[in-house]
């Protein structure tokens, strides 16, 4: 089976590294070319939570050639119309696409590719692009050999071919067949939404949210923001790392205490982890927020209801990318934690 990761950046540069390492080829675009020179001179550097150097094979889009019969897409959604128009000429009929980016990008990336063609999945791991060739993994490694993916077919069917991809992710870490894909995507989509949102708007990492009051009650609302979008549209959240996210909804103010334990044991693990959008930021690159809290906030527009939390998070990652710089903790630390 011929391999590929589209977008081997953070996620990809580990996740192609640890495939590799468990035997298998696979190659790994990416449009950094300098990236892609320190990869092929120096292998994969994974640090963090692991000390490893993979050799790997990497390559940029235009070096592509002939087909390939499975690819890992983790670019960013902003990118996924040139992406998808790069690949396209690279699938034959039999070829499947794995969506491992953020958000629900399914519908556009089938509407693209064909449904037949897409396999929906989700990354339950982080990590953080350090420079040319080296990526440092933030999640602690016995949690990733719990969970470290979910994936599915788009009708819920378990297949041959889902169990093929699961062999090659299980390289990696755990991999989970779901049979309700777009549950485990807005799952994961709260995921991104709460601490990847904040993150970015906040200019720091998972475990500096963690211990502010102010933020963890912003984000409590985050939470049950996307809960009841995902309601409205008829989805039920999956559990995620064995954990229930449909327990975050809230009946008011006063039920937010009540969910700080389950943060703390959930999210805990991977404190140390710096959110891609803010990483964005710094190297002064368009965000994802469009497609993950921004997507919230659309969602609850189709269906009546108003996400004021997901619209703040929103607004002021979107000044960063006007001025060009992350924010600063202390500087936007005071839009949060009052009742919008």
């Amino acid at each position: 089976m011929r391999m590929a990761i589209m977008g081997a950046g953070s996620l990809g540069t580990i996740i192609g590294g640890l495939i590799t390492k468990g035997g298998q080829e696979i190659e790994l675009i990416d449009i950094n070319k300098e990236h892609v020179a320190a990869l092929n001179e120096s292998g994969a550097k994974i640090t963090g939570f692991l000390d490893l150097c993979v050799p790997v094979k990497a390559i940029v889009p235009s070096e592509m050639t002939g087909t390939y019969d499975l690819v890992f897409l983790l670019t960013k959604q902003v990118y996924n119309k040139t992406t998808l128009e790069q690949l396209l000429p690279h699938l034959s009929e039999d070829s499947i696409v794995c969506t491992l980016q953020n958000g629900v990008p399914e519908d556009y990336v089938s509407s693209v590719i064909g449904r037949e063609r897409t396999i929906g999945g989700v990354v339950g791991f982080g990590a953080t692009w350090l420079g040319p060739g080296i990526s440092e993994l933030a999640t602690e490694v016995h949690t990733m050999q719990n969970y470290a993916f979910d994936i599915g077919e788009l009708d819920g069917t378990i297949t041959p071919r889902i169990q093929e991809v699961k062999k090659v992710l299980d390289l990696v870490g755990h991999c989970h067949i779901s049979s309700n894909i777009q549950g485990i995507k807005w799952a994961k989509l709260l995921m991104n939404a709460t601490f990847s949102g904040m993150s970015a708007a906040l200019g720091c990492r998972f475990g500096d949210i963690l211990r502010n009051e102010a933020a963890m009650f912003h984000l409590a609302h985050i939470a049950d923001e996307t809960i009841k979008v995902a309601h409205a549209h008829g989805i039920r959240l999956e559990p995620m790392q064995g954990k229930d996210m449909e327990f975050l909804e809230l009946r008011d103010h006063d039920d937010v205490p009540n969910k700080m334990s389950f943060y703390q044991e959930v999210w805990g693990p991977h404190s140390n982890t710096k959110a891609s959008m803010l990483q964005d930021l710094e190297k002064q690159r368009p965000t994802e927020i469009d497609y993950i809290n921004g997507f919230v906030s659309k969602k609850g527009r189709e269906a009546g209801l108003q996400t004021p939390y997901n619209d703040l998070v929103v607004h002021l990652v979107k000044e960063a990318e006007k001025k060009g710089r992350p924010p600063k903790f202390e500087d936007n630390i005071v839009y949060f934690g009052s009742r919008l």
